[in-house]
C-alpha cells in the first residue's frame, strides 16, 4: 500500500503544479457546456427534464472531462520511460501491479477532481442537485469511468513508445466513444440501426448513471449502468496490470 500511495502522491503533486493542465482540461466541457447547451436549449425538447437541455448536457459534459482526463494521465507512462524514472522504479524491489494500481489511483483521482469542478460550475448555470444521495450516485460514476479509462490509457501507453503516437491514437479512439455515449442527444432518439453500437459503449453507461444521479431521470436501468461500468472497470483495470507488467525499459 505504501507503493501505491507514494505514486498516487507523485501523480497528484504533478496535477496541482500544472496550472495549464487544469485549465485545459476544462475548458472544451464547459464550451459544449455554454454554447452548445445555451445555443440548443430554445429548439431542443426533452421529455421529462422540462426541455431544459443545459441541464440533460451536464452529466455528459462531467463525463467528457473525466474520460479525457483519465485516458491522457496514460502519457505519464511513456512520459516516465523516456526520462528514465519508470526504469529506476521497475527495478527497485516492489510489484508491478502497485506501480500500475497507484498510476491508476493518481489518474482517475484528477479525473474525478476534473469532472467535479465541471459539475460545481454547471450549478450556476441551471442545474439543481435534488439530494446528496443523487449526488453520491454521480460521484460513484465519476470514479468508475476515472478507473476504467485511466486503466485503458495505461494499457495502450504500456505498449508505446512515442507521446505523439498515443495522442492520435488515443483521439482515434475515444472521440467516437465520446460521440456514441448519449453524452449530446438523448439515445432513445436515435436509429435502431445504431442502437447496438450505443450499447456495447462502456461509456454509455457512465454517462446514464451520473445523469441518474444528478437529474432522477435515466435511459438505461441504473443497475444495469452500474453493473456494466463497474465490471469495465474490473476488465480494464486487469488488463492494465497484465501488460503493464510486460513493459521492457
Amino acid at each position: 500500500m505504501d507503493i501505491i500511495y507514494t505514486i498516487w502522491l507523485r501523480n497528484m503533486k504533478r496535477y496541482i503544479r500544472s496550472k495549464s493542465r487544469i485549465i485545459g482540461s476544462i475548458a472544451m466541457p464547459l464550451f459544449f457546456l455554454l454554447f452548445l447547451g445555451f445555443g440548443l436549449n430554445s429548439v431542443v425538447h426533452l421529455p421529462g427534464l422540462g426541455g431544459n437541455y443545459v441541464v440533460f448536457l451536464v452529466p455528459g459534459m462531467v463525463a467528457m472531462s473525466v474520460m479525457f482526463t483519465s485516458v491522457f494521465s496514460g502519457i505519464q507512462v511513456i512520459w516516465d520511460k523516456q526520462f528514465g524514472f519508470l526504469k529506476e522504479t521497475l527495478v527497485a524491489p516492489v510489484s508491478r501491479l502497485e506501480i500500475m494500481l497507484g498510476q491508476t489511483a493518481g489518474g482517475a483521482t484528477t479525473a474525478v477532481i476534473q469532472g467535479f469542478m465541471i459539475l460545481v460550475l454547471s450549478l450556476f448555470i441551471g442545474l439543481n442537485v435534488s439530494s446528496i444521495a443523487g449526488f453520491l450516485i454521480a460521484l460513484l460514476f465519476m470514479v468508475l469511468i476515472g478507473i476504467s479509462f485511466t486503466a485503458f490509457g495505461i494499457a495502450i501507453a504500456s505498449r508505446m513508445e512515442d507521446m505523439t503516437g498515443f495522442q492520435l491514437i488515443m483521439n482515434f479512439v475515444i472521440f467516437p466513444i465520446f460521440g456514441l455515449s448519449g453524452a449530446l442527444f438523448p439515445v432513445s432518439s436515435l436509429p435502431a440501426w445504431i442502437m447496438p453500437l450505443i450499447l456495447i459503449d462502456p461509456l454509455t453507461y457512465g454517462v446514464e448513471g451520473i445523469r441518474y444521479g444528478l437529474t432522477g431521470v435515466s435511459q438505461i436501468n441504473p443497475l444495469v449502468c452500474l453493473a456494466v461500468i463497474g465490471g469495465f472497470a474490473v476488465a480494464m483495470t486487469m488488463i492494465g496490470a497484465f501488460l503493464f507488467k510486460k513493459i521492457r525499459i
